[in-house]
């Protein structure tokens, strides 16, 4: 099972009193319910040799500990988490048993102490103030849904908190306290410069048992947990638990690296595997947030992919890289500034793409209505487009793999040996099997060789080839003969744009050796 599919945030509910935990997880965000639960958990112990400054963290801890709080989230439970005044908290097979030996008799039903009733979840999390103020920062999933926000800092006192913004798709928040003294704070670092087997801290408060420091190092960058459009994840070693969720991933000089996160873990506890978002990342959303309320994010209205080795070879480029354009969405800002399908963005506003998820980030950082410069590949020249940025008012993606169309009935069709593929021609029938407009063109795949070519690069029973070496194609044997000509040109693949269920999508497929 891949985390992608099972990333989701550790809940906890109430039975009778007593806490459930509902399900174990395996990539958990490093939150938790104080004082609903107690989890046992295990935790790893540093890396074995691992050194640190002069013998000793502690001068690092005696600079960064006093700015790292607990924040303590009080939120009402939902219906079917003990609040709906069921006797048993919502909790189905035991209602119907009642409900069986009470209701059904004429017999009143019994009531939940108001306490249970009412009852609220505390979840609990960590954070650190970057401002003298009282301006903290944590991760948007401790606070997300809460009622009231306290804050303990590290000498014991509580104090109310105001939410000042909160950004879901980074997950990150700024939080602001009024104290009667400026606070101790910490400082921004450049996690651009944290390499692979660096030293960090990550200090929080796991399972509210007050403020913790482990050590360890760097054990990957760039990792992408399927969480969000910008994961971007520092993968390190020292163990986090639940509730450190917002604290600090700081150097061996004190300067704040990440921010910790979630963990991956069979168990709910630290099994040496964690991610931090990196404060380059987050300082910039910070800073946007401490202006108040949530955050516009730029949007151009493409589907995007990886350009491969196979695809830069059929597209006449010297090396793979880039965000290849897929699909272009109707009046999009794209589709304005004459992005096309087959295009491979290598630039935006300057800076290099390497690929979809640097698109993806560079455009979301950029304020709607700007006009920014795209350098783009286009049959075989490098030309610029410019292009006034949109806003991103929901949820749309700039990158999509598309899904998997339907399997079209057996029927006559073209081969095509050299991919191993069986084609045939756009019927009303498969139009209406496919779920496809009625002036829908293309060429059916009807079959697939397991052993060709085609099944190795993806392409599936019932996906439309709409397009060959990015010149459109709408019958089977238009297909099959663009096919055979770039055969023949001696290119070692062909770009074939599939039409898959809602998305459009580029799949070069090698021509077979000999």
């Amino acid at each position: 099972m891949s985390p992608s599919s099972i990333l989701r945030r550790h809940r906890v509910a109430a039975l009778l009193g007593a806490a459930l935990i509902i399900s174990p997880v395996v990539v958990s965000f490093a939150q938790s319910n104080a004082g609903l639960s107690t989890v046992a958990a295990t935790t790893q112990t540093p890396v074995a040799g691992i050194t640190a400054p002069n013998g000793s963290f502690a001068p690092v801890i005696a600079v960064t500990k006093p700015a790292v709080v607990t924040i303590t989230s009080v939120m009402k439970a939902q219906p079917g988490e003990g609040d709906d005044g069921s006797p048993l908290g919502g909790n189905q097979p035991f209602d119907q048993f009642f409900q069986q030996f009470f209701g059904d008799q004429g017999m009143p039903m019994p009531k939940a102490p108001p306490q249970q009733q009412a009852q609220r979840a505390e979840a609990l999390g960590s954070g650190f103030i970057v401002g003298s103020d009282g301006t903290i920062v944590t991760n948007n999933h401790v606070i997300d849904g809460a009622s009231s926000i306290k804050v303990t800092l590290d000498d014991g006192t509580e104090l109310p908190a105001k939410l000042i913004g909160h950004d879901a798709k980074n997950d990150l928040a700024v939080l602001k306290i009024k104290a009667d003294k400026p606070l101790p704070t910490i400082k921004w670092g450049d996690s651009d410069k944290l390499m692979t087997g660096d030293q960090v801290l990550a200090i929080g408060n796991p399972f509210g048992i007050g403020t913790t420091v482990t050590a360890g190092i760097v054990s990957a960058r760039g990792r992408d947990l399927h969480s969000g459009p910008f994961d971007d994840f520092i993968q390190i070693d020292a163990p986090i638990n639940h509730g450190n969720s917002g604290g600090p991933l700081v150097d061996v000089n004190g300067n704040v690296m990440g921010i910790n996160t979630a963990i991956y873990s069979p168990n709910g506890g630290s099994v040496g595997v964690g991610f931090a978002i990196p404060s380059d990342q987050a300082q910039k959303v910070v800073a946007k947030l401490m202006k108040g309320g949530d955050i516009e994010y730029g949007y151009l209205g493409v589907q995007i992919q990886p350009v491969t080795q196979d695809v830069a070879s059929a597209i006449g480029l010297d090396h793979p890289g880039g965000a290849l354009v897929s699909a272009v969405t109707q009046g999009s800002p794209a589709a304005k500034a004459g992005i096309e399908t087959g295009d491979v963005i290598t630039g935006f506003a300057g800076q290099e793409v390497k690929d979809p998820k640097d698109l993806s980030r560079a455009v979301a950082d950029v304020s709607p209505g700007v006009k920014e410069t795209l350098d783009v590949w286009r049959k075989g020249k490098a030309i610029q487009v410019s292009a006034d940025v949109g806003r991103n008012n929901d949820d749309q993606q700039t990158a999509s793999n598309g899904n998997e169309g339907g399997k079209p009935s057996a029927g006559q069709g073209l081969r095509v040996p050299s991919l191993g593929l069986g084609l045939t021609d756009l019927t009303p029938d498969l139009r209406d099997q496919l779920n496809l407009a009625g002036n829908q063109r293309g060429a059916v795949v009807e079959r697939v060789n397991p052993d060709k070519a085609a099944s190795a690069a993806g392409i599936q029973p019932g996906d439309v080839i709409v397009g060959v070496d990015q010149m459109p194609v709408k019958t089977a044997r238009q297909a099959n003969q663009a096919i055979a000509e770039v055969g023949k040109s001696g290119k070692k693949s062909v770009l074939l744009l599939i039409d898959r269920g809602d998305a459009q999508i580029f799949v070069a497929v090698p021509f077979a050796a000999g």
